[in-house]
C-alpha cells in the first residue's frame, strides 16, 4: 500500500486544516475523560446530529462516572430512549459501575479493552483523545479518507476487513505527538470533506496528498470498495389496543438480545385476537442496519381490558411518559393517539 510522503507533511496539513475547521462539539468545548467515554459509547453506529442532544441531556442527568454508577437501570434506559442500540446504555452502565472500582483510570487501550462495552475502537479513541496515548483509531471515516489517499482500490468483503487491511497505515500515519487530534482530525475530515458520495476535493486539507484523485479521479466515489450485506425485508402486524385512554404494551423480557426491558406496541399474531379484514389503521416503515421493516398497526378498540400474559400491561395514556417505549413506537404513539 502506497502511503502520502512525506508523511510528516501530511500529518502538519491535517492537524493545520483541524485547528481551523473542527465543529464545536461539547466534549471538544469542555474535554474530560468521562465526557470522552460517553461520546464514543453515543457515536457507535450514530451520527454526530442525531446524538447531540442525547449527550447533552445525559451529561446532565449523569455528569460523572460515579453519579451514572448509582443510576437505577430503568433510568439509564429512559435517558438513552430513542438512541437506539440499547446494549451501548446497558455497557456503559456496568462500565461505570467498574471504573469506579479502579484504584486508577486505565493507561492504555489493552486496558481499556478489560471494561465492559470497549472493543479496539474504543479503547483506541477513549486513550488517545483523552490520555495522549499513541493509538491509531480506524472507523468508516477513517478507511474511507485511506482508502482515496492511498488509492486502495482492493475490494473488501466486510467493514471489519477493510478496517484490519488498514491497521499498519493507520499506525504508520498517526502523529505519535498529538495523537488525540490526529486521530479526531482524520475522522473529521471523513465525516465532513472526504464524503462517501460528494467529496469536497476543492476543500480538502489532503488535496495534494491524494494518490486516487490523482491517478483516478473519476472513481474516486467508489472507494473504498465494500461489500455490503443484504438488504432484508421484514413485515411485521401490530395491534393499537385501546381500551378508555388505556393502550396494551409488551414488556420485552430482560433477557431479550435486543430492546431488552423496553415496552413496544404487541405484535398482533402473539394475542388472542382476530386479524381485522380491513385495511391497517396506518403503516410505518424504518431501517435497522440492513434490514427494512415494514409494520402494519391494526386498531381495536375493546370496551373492556382483555387479559394477557404477564408481560403485558395496560399503560394509561398519561403515563406513557414514564416507561421506557421503542424509540420509533414513542414516535409512533405521540402522532397517534391524540387522534383516537
Amino acid at each position: 500500500m502506497q502511503l502520502p510522503d512525506p508523511v510528516d507533511c501530511f500529518r502538519h496539513k491535517l492537524l493545520q486544516w483541524y485547528q481551523l475547521a473542527q465543529r464545536p462539539l461539547p466534549w471538544r468545548d469542555k474535554p474530560s475523560l468521562y465526557s470522552t467515554v460517553v461520546s464514543e459509547f453515543m457515536l457507535q453506529q450514530t451520527q454526530v446530529k442525531t446524538m447531540l442532544p442525547y449527550f447533552k441531556n445525559w451529561m446532565r442527568r449523569f455528569p460523572d462516572f460515579q453519579t451514572l454508577a448509582k443510576a437505577a437501570p430503568e433510568t439509564v434506559l429512559k435517558n438513552w430512549e430513542g438512541l437506539g442500540y440499547y446494549s451501548r446504555a446497558r455497557n456503559l452502565h456496568k462500565l461505570a459501575k467498574a471504573f469506579i472500582q479502579l484504584s486508577q483510570a486505565p493507561q492504555s487501550p489493552e486496558e481499556w479493552q478489560n471494561l465492559p462495552g470497549i472493543g479496539p475502537y474504543t479503547a483506541a479513541a477513549i486513550s488517545s483523545i483523552a490520555q495522549n496515548f499513541p493509538a491509531a483509531v480506524i472507523d468508516g471515516n477513517v478507511v474511507r479518507v485511506l482508502a482515496r489517499v492511498c488509492n486502495q482500490a482492493q475490494p473488501f468483503s466486510s467493514n471489519s476487513q477493510a478496517v484490519q487491511s488498514f491497521i499498519d497505515a493507520a499506525d504508520t500515519l498517526l502523529d505519535p505527538n498529538h495523537p488525540g487530534d490526529y486521530n479526531q482530525a482524520l475522522m473529521e475530515l471523513g465525516a465532513t470533506v472526504c464524503l462517501k458520495n460528494k467529496p469536497n476535493c476543492q476543500h480538502c486539507p489532503l488535496r495534494s496528498h491524494c494518490l486516487a484523485l490523482k491517478v483516478n479521479p473519476q472513481h474516486l466515489t467508489s472507494l473504498p470498495s465494500i461489500q455490503r450485506p443484504t438488504i432484508q425485508k421484514i413485515e411485521i402486524d401490530r395491534a393499537l389496543i385501546l381500551s378508555s385512554k388505556k393502550i396494551l404494551l409488551h414488556r420485552i423480557p430482560d433477557n431479550a438480545h435486543r430492546l431488552a426491558g423496553q415496552y413496544e406496541i404487541p405484535v398482533l399474531q402473539n394475542l388472542p385476537l382476530t386479524r381485522p379484514t380491513q385495511k391497517p389503521h396506518t403503516v410505518k416503515t424504518r431501517g435497522i442496519a440492513n434490514q427494512r421493516i415494514k409494520e402494519s398497526l391494526f386498531l381495536f378498540r375493546q370496551a373492556t381490558e382483555i387479559t394477557c400474559p404477564s408481560t403485558y400491561d395496560w399503560i394509561h395514556f398519561d403515563q406513557l411518559d414514564q416507561i421506557t417505549l421503542s424509540g420509533p413506537h414513542r414516535k409512533w404513539l405521540n402522532q397517534l393517539l391524540p387522534a383516537l
